[in-house]
């Protein structure tokens, strides 16, 4: 009578209690399964031979404030049917009793269940370790959603979308039932034959929302010709945005003089406007240099003559520019300034990709008018061959 009290009071129906240990707030049951055989999942025969054992660990229902822990003893057996790909399977007890990797018991997974879709997440957790069943709030909310019913009814009002597997190579196609918010399936690509094979298997749909490009209008009017094509929020927002955002730019200067104040406040910015004006200004620090030289530039082109700034070496490496003719084998630039050969070409290509400072200030210091005489030759010679990479000083040997 004391093992048949034990084995239907203290644990779940089909388990038997062989050992109980009591602590201060936790009882361990260890228990083992009542049945003497097992049934393979794979193909059903009933075994009674055993392989071996091993244990494992699952949360019940509390006993008298305190937690209670199972021990259960998990026998392996022998599958003896001949064409069966498993030869050797671990018992089940059944998802009412204990389902498979689980960590808690089938009567104690219904009440954490029945806590979750009471009072939610948090305050489930609190009220669940007063219970002395401790539980996190994400696993109450994992809880709900897991043994939540599957909707059968049809699909009517979805949306579809393209979305990145692995961002700039593959791209799939989603599919998500908006009236319970959540995704239908998943298409391996987003062209628009696949999209129109899946819409028109599913005639119910009344109501597509989908992005404003063409492809998937394409599809839905080719096989759902009655259903109503909508943007979706997202979409809408993000073009109106682009817009207003766009449009803001363009009238930026006439704003300022307006408000009075050409001095922008990051605190008054929003997060997107903060990446865009932030991009502004790294943009701006970058370009600084450049504007810097041409202003010069220029200066000297009004106090000067061609040839006086052909022989100024500062002048002359800081004009570069299209070239629009050529006389007596020398580029003219549209500036009137002589630009590179082909071979001064080449050198400040290679002092551009070789990334040291020392070996940029060094060619803007040299004058386009030598390095036109000498060639690449000259990238050898001096300050810039200490910081000048293997690969370029091969590219910049004679007759490379």
């Amino acid at each position: 009578m004391e093992q048949r009290f034990w084995s239907t009071r203290l644990a779940p129906a089909g388990l038997l209690v062989e050992h109980a240990e009591i602590n201060t707030d936790c009882v361990f049951l260890d228990v083992r399964a009542a049945a003497l055989s097992a049934t393979c999942p794979c193909c059903g025969t009933s075994s009674r031979r055993t392989q071996s054992r091993y244990m494992r660990q699952a949360a019940d229902l509390p006993i008298a404030g305190r937690r209670v822990v199972l021990r259960v003893t998990v026998r392996r057996f022998w599958c003896d049917a001949v064409l069966c790909r498993r030869r050797i399977f671990a018992e089940r007890f059944g998802a009412a009793v204990l389902s498979p990797l689980s960590r808690r018991t089938g009567r104690l997974e219904t009440i954490v269940h029945h806590l979750g879709l009471a009072l939610g997440g948090r305050p489930a957790a609190a009220f669940a370790d007063r219970l002395m069943m401790p539980v996190s709030n994400d696993t109450l909310l994992r809880v709900v959603r897991r043994r939540t019913e599957q909707p059968r009814d049809k699909l009517a009002i979805i949306g579809i979308d393209d979305f990145a597997f692995r961002r700039g190579q593959r791209y799939g196609t989603i599919v998500c039932d908006l009236e319970r918010c959540r995704p239908v399936t998943l298409l391996p690509d987003r062209e628009q034959a696949t999209s129109q094979a899946w819409l028109a298997n599913h005639p119910s749909i009344v109501t597509v929302a989908r992005d404003r490009g063409g492809g998937y209008g394409e599809a839905i009017a080719k096989a759902l010709p009655h259903a109503d094509q909508v943007a979706d929020r997202w979409h809408l927002m993000e073009n109106a945005s682009r817009a207003f955002l766009d449009a803001v730019s363009k009238s930026m200067r006439h704003i300022r003089k307006t408000v009075g104040s050409t001095i922008i406040d990051p605190k008054l910015l929003t997060y997107a406007e903060r990446l865009q004006y932030e991009g502004y200004l790294r943009r701006r620090r970058q370009t600084r240099p450049f504007w810097n030289c041409r202003s010069r530039v220029c200066r000297s082109s009004r106090l000067s003559s061609v040839p006086d700034i052909a022989a100024s070496s500062s002048a002359a490496s800081c004009a570069v520019s299209v070239p629009t003719c050529s006389v007596s084998g020398r580029v003219r630039s549209r500036n009137g300034f002589p630009g590179l050969t082909a071979a001064g070409t080449k050198a400040r290509a290679m002092l551009r990709r070789s990334g040291a400072k020392c070996v940029r200030k060094a060619f803007v210091a040299r004058s386009a008018s030598s390095l036109n005489g000498r060639g690449a030759d000259a990238l050898l010679k001096g300050p810039i061959k200490a910081h000048l990479p293997a690969r370029l000083r091969h590219e910049a040997s004679p007759g490379s």
